[in-house]
């Protein structure tokens, strides 16, 4: 049995820039970009670190030497060292389970103010030697003058080419495919062409491009300085790209399907993300009681999370939308604006049709009618991980957080927060930036 949260107030927030990974921000840990996330959170809120009760950080990749990167991330942040943190991982939603965590420590009264986000480092993610490799390096380094000769005949130049961790990660261990290949599926599934999804990722791009043109993100983003890049300050994101046409696009060949039959290429995909984002939170009641004439972003109203066929993960939120469309009694005509996680165009393109599809709803969702089209205007306005990049651990969080600005800047009021996870599940979080 389910119990009703009070909601949460969403004091203030900020990002780091997201680049592609293995260029600017390359030479930062996923710990310095949540340092900086959270101190320009802080910052916004007129807050100290001393100020914070917990930290709540999603990550992915797992920094090798922070294995625990949510307390590194607080202590580097100045959060004084009696102050409790941990890590969530739930995959491509970790940013958004890390709201949840938060949620729930803030109605239980463990604290009163909780920092909760998500970073990742995709660049550092470490390479993993194979077991035969590591096997022979482990003798080789416990060996004698003699060890070492009969070693060196069991050499292999295969030793010598670890297989990244990322692709690992990338790949669903129990259907056996990478997420491109997910979208794929999808792709054949709903039928969706090459143009469309082409089509898709180009207006990414486009809003994307206008966000930042209009200064719409310049409130959003804190800068990565150049005592951690090594190089330049990096105060934009790097993915979007104004110059970008759909005959560029079009002669981008498909990467997880070769046979001549596939339509996903690195175009109509999110890039591999390095970056960081991080909301400062309470209760309703608490900032109501310690910040009555403070200005908040707005509110959290509630959350679901749901399963499905990991072969189709990216019908994830289609799942969770309706699980939560069903628990509040909302209808998907509630909501002024929509962000759903840009993964590959053909996944949320898939999303779109399943949730206007009747059989659909009658097959999967057990549902009588179908949840109901997305209007295009209410989706994604700024652009989303097509253009802007999907750093998994901390998508989630970006998500609530850019949603809530659009909100406010559009004059609106309830917006509702999606995406897909690897491995079948996705989360929904219905936000609004007034209480009624």
């Amino acid at each position: 049995m389910s119990v009703a949260l009070e909601p949460l107030a969403v004091v203030a927030g900020a990002r780091t820039p997201f680049a592609k990974a293995f260029t600017v921000l390359a030479p930062v840990a996923a710990d310095q970009l949540g340092r900086i996330a959270v101190q320009g959170a802080l910052q916004k809120a007129g807050l100290t670190p001393a100020d914070v009760g917990e930290v709540v950080f999603g990550n992915v990749g797992g920094q090798p030497d922070a294995s625990n990167v949510s307390r590194v991330i607080a202590v580097r942040s100045g959060v004084p060292n009696d102050r409790i943190a941990h890590t969530v991982n739930r995959n491509c939603a970790s940013g958004m389970e890390a709201i949840i965590a938060a949620w729930h420590i803030l109605c239980e009264g463990r604290a009163e103010l909780v920092v909760a986000g998500g970073t990742e480092s995709m660049t550092n993610v470490p390479f993993i030697w194979s077991r035969r490799a590591r096997d022979w390096f482990l003798q080789w380094s416990r060996a004698g003058f003699g060890g070492k000769l009969r070693l060196l005949t069991r050499l292999r130049p295969s030793f010598f080419r670890p297989i990244p961790a990322l692709e690992l990660g990338l790949t669903d261990p129990i259907c056996g495919l990478n997420m491109g290949q997910t979208a794929e599926v999808l792709a054949k599934e709903f039928g969706i062409s090459r143009e469309e999804q082409d089509r898709f990722a180009l207006l990414s791009h486009q809003r994307a491009t206008e966000a930042w043109m209009c200064g719409f993100f310049l409130d959003e983003v804190v800068p990565v300085p150049v005592e951690l890049t090594g190089g330049t300050a990096v105060e934009r994101d790097t993915g979007p790209r104004p110059q970008q046409t759909l005959e560029a696009l079009a002669k981008l060949p498909p990467i997880f399907d070769r046979s001549g039959q596939g339509t996903v290429t690195a175009g109509n995909s999110c890039p591999i993300t390095d970056g960081a984002a991080a909301l400062i939170l309470t209760t309703a009641a608490q900032q109501r009681q310690r910040w009555p004439d403070r200005p908040v972003l707005g509110y959290i109203r509630g959350y679901a999370i749901a399963g499905l066929d990991p072969r189709r993960m990216g019908l994830g939120p289609v799942f969770a939308i309706h699980k939560l469309l069903q628990k509040y009694g909302l209808r998907l005509s509630d909501f002024d604006l929509i962000e759903i996680n840009e993964a590959f165009a053909a996944q949320v393109l898939a999303c779109l049709r399943a949730m206007a599809s009747a059989e659909f709803a009658r097959k999967e969702l057990r549902t009588d009618q179908p949840l109901g089209e997305i209007d295009p205007q209410k989706l994604n306005v700024h652009g989303g991980a097509i253009a802007l990049g999907h750093p998994v651990g901390a998508t989630g969080t970006r998500l609530v957080l850019t949603l809530l600005r659009a909100l406010r800047k559009r004059g609106l009021r309830r917006g509702l927060a999606s995406l897909c996870v690897g491995g079948g599940q996705g989360v929904a979080i219905w936000v609004e930036t007034e209480l009624a």
